[in-house]
């Protein structure tokens, strides 16, 4: 049997240090192909293009520099190019481009593939809430299933030890993807229920944002602790990126697109974004009051509501804390 071929669709952070993974297992593995290929977005670092660095350095100096990429990983710009002929896609863009992304995949996707999505959000519908894997599954026609967990990039990337979750209503290929994605240092567990799964994973950012907000504030890690709760949304709220822009944000009068600009170097923000499509769900069904947090890091965030706000949501609603 030939091996498995697999192309992951991303190469920002997260999906650099994924593909630092998923490249050493499937060459250390006869189930998969060796070359696995990464879709890249285009773009010129000091004149000269991303793909060309990556497969002459083996590195992504822009969005995971300081860490060697498996040679057998192959940056390629074009994503009909980079998704013939898988038989694994790994996704793992910033959620507002799935869509697009995925027009352009379907002529070339191979009825019997399935796919993992590692990415952090939710859209909004006419019917309401969309979950991300679900746009997958219904533009491609295949199985998919989901990687969430409390993984910073870089900490994955240094081979930090973590934990996550991957939700697979399939049972055969949740097993397929936990071969392809388990390192000694990057353990996972493979569980049924894949839409819990993927929720959690979208509405922890908008927490991770209000948590940001309180530093900005200079309130303690008690006030932090309110809007807590489980490994992923403790890891979010004091190390990942949603927290720091969210800080910055108070003490700043920059707006977030703007900061997002200046101090992520190109990565895209999930829990700003997620708060809208979550915003308008909420409005849409009449549950504004139900969710006095997830309501004023929209408003924070878009509606030009102080930021002070926040605190207040929360005292009001003790119950929600």
């Amino acid at each position: 049997m030939p091996g498995k071929n697999v192309c992951i669709v991303g190469s920002g952070n997260w999906g650099s240090a994924i593909a630092k993974i998923v490249g050493s297992n499937a060459k250390a593995s006869n189930r998969f192909a060796p070359l696995v290929k990464m879709w890249v977005f285009e773009e010129l670092v000091e004149g000269r293009k991303l793909t060309e660095i990556i497969n002459t350095e083996h590195e992504n100096v822009k969005y995971l520099p300081g860490h060697k990429l498996p040679k057998n990983v192959v940056a390629v710009p074009d994503i009909t190019e980079a998704c013939s002929g898988a038989d694994i896609l790994i996704f793992v863009v910033p959620h507002q481009f799935i869509r697009r992304l995925c027009d352009q995949m379907k002529p070339h996707i191979k009825p019997e593939s399935i796919g993992i999505s590692l990415i952090k959000g939710v859209d909004e519908g006419p019917d309401g809430l969309r979950l991300i894997s679900d746009i997958i599954r219904e533009k491609l026609e295949l199985e998919v299933s989901v990687l969430m967990g409390a993984n910073i990039a870089n900490e994955v990337a240094e081979e930090n030890f973590c934990e996550t979750t991957i939700g697979s209503k399939n049972p055969e290929n949740g097993q397929v993807f936990k071969e392809l994605l388990q390192t000694q240092n990057f353990r996972i567990t493979v569980v049924s229920e894949s839409d819990t799964v993927e929720l959690c994973g979208a509405l922890k950012n908008i927490v991770a944002v209000g948590a940001g907000f309180c530093d900005g504030l200079g309130f303690g890690d008690n006030t932090k602790a309110a809007s807590c709760g489980v490994a992923d949304l403790i890891t979010t709220c004091y190390g990942g990126r949603n927290r720091k822009v969210a800080e910055a944000f108070v003490k700043s009068s920059k707006s977030i697109a703007e900061l997002e600009k200046e101090m992520l170097n190109g990565q895209k923000l999930q829990g700003p974004q997620t708060s809208a499509e979550v915003f308008k769900i909420l409005q849409k069904k009449n549950m504004i009051e139900k969710f006095p947090l997830f309501t004023s890091v929209y408003q924070i965030c878009y509606e030009g509501k102080p930021v002070k706000a926040l605190i207040a949501c929360l005292q009001h609603h003790p119950e929600h804390m």
